[in-house]
């Protein structure tokens, strides 16, 4: 069967391959458009296995919600410009809409979810075959309840925090607005606990043992006896609560408010109780290796092909 430039133009628009790649396909294909694109799938698949063992710690972090239900959610890539991408894009907001839908238990139970253009993996098939990169869903949490999404610097950090209100304050603009807040705070100065009740009695008592021993350093306190150096130490717990608790806090706006003050201060503007229960924070490519980019070696690399 024979084909036409049109054809070609075609398999490019519905695969984002290239025109020659397409053309091949056509080719091999006899001009049938379904099989080509089953060509470049299986081209696409074996590409995926030659990129998995690269490094993908680009990409974004993601968070959105309903009504009674937010996710956030981490999808890695090789570079930072795939982020800038509508194809990963897409899939990267596919995936939340499955976790949304489907509360999958885990990252190989995702894959398996229906994300609109087939399954997750498909998806993820075709995004590695179109995009040329290694790309991998890393995480996701699911939060049922009233939830506010953040995201910052386009995906390099996102939060999802959790509120306890009733249905008419959660439905005001203003709330909307004042859960942004928060989400912003978390984004910003990266709280560790929600409040001072949540720190493990044991991380208490070591922030107690190292401030000892650093007092001990000063001659100034050499003679003072231990109930004094307890009573100093205690005081300076504050401080520390201030720097790991999301609710004692300095309000970023407003610094001269604590997190905490802020929440009640919109409580009683709104007309009802409102709480916040839990906070997620992720970073972009925590705790992952980094590619060493050396494009000067890259471009020599694809010169001496």
């Amino acid at each position: 069967m024979a084909f036409t430039a049109k054809d070609v133009q075609t398999l490019r628009e519905r695969t984002g391959c290239g025109m020659m790649d397409c053309k091949k396909a056509l080719t091999e294909a006899e001009g049938d458009m379904d099989k080509a694109i089953e060509i470049l799938r299986e081209r696409g698949l074996a590409a995926q296995t030659k990129k998995a063992g690269r490094i993908a710690a680009e990409g974004v972090v993601f968070a959105t919600s309903t009504e009674d239900v937010g996710v956030i959610l981490e999808v890695n890539s090789e570079t930072d410009f795939v982020a800038k991408n509508d194809k990963f894009m897409d899939f990267v907001k596919a995936c939340a809409n499955a976790v949304i839908k489907d509360d999958p238990a885990d990252v190989d139970a995702l894959l398996q979810c229906d994300g609109g253009e087939g399954t997750i993996e498909e998806m993820l098939r075709d995004r590695i075959l179109t995009i040329g990169e290694n790309i991998k869903i890393r995480r996701f949490e699911r939060v049922e309840g009233i939830t506010i999404p953040y995201i910052h610097m386009g995906g390099v950090y996102a939060t999802l925090v959790k509120f306890e209100t009733s249905p008419e304050i959660a439905a005001k603009p203003e709330f909307t607005e004042f859960g942004k807040d928060i989400a912003m705070q978390v984004a910003a100065i990266n709280p560790t606990y929600l409040c001072a009740e949540e720190v493990p009695a044991s991380v208490v008592e070591n922030e107690k043992e190292v401030r000892i021993a650093q007092l001990k350093q000063d001659p100034k306190n050499a003679n003072k006896p231990q109930n004094i150096l307890d009573k100093i130490v205690q005081g300076g717990l504050g401080k520390f609560f201030k720097e790991v608790c999301l609710l004692d806090q300095p309000f970023v706006k407003e610094d001269k408010i604590s997190v905490s003050d802020y929440v009640a201060r919109k409580s009683k503007e709104l007309g009802g109780d409102i709480k916040v229960v839990k906070f997620l924070r992720y970073e972009k490519g925590e705790g992952l290796e980094k590619r060493n980019e050396d494009f000067a070696a890259e471009v020599a690399a694809q010169i001496n092909k």
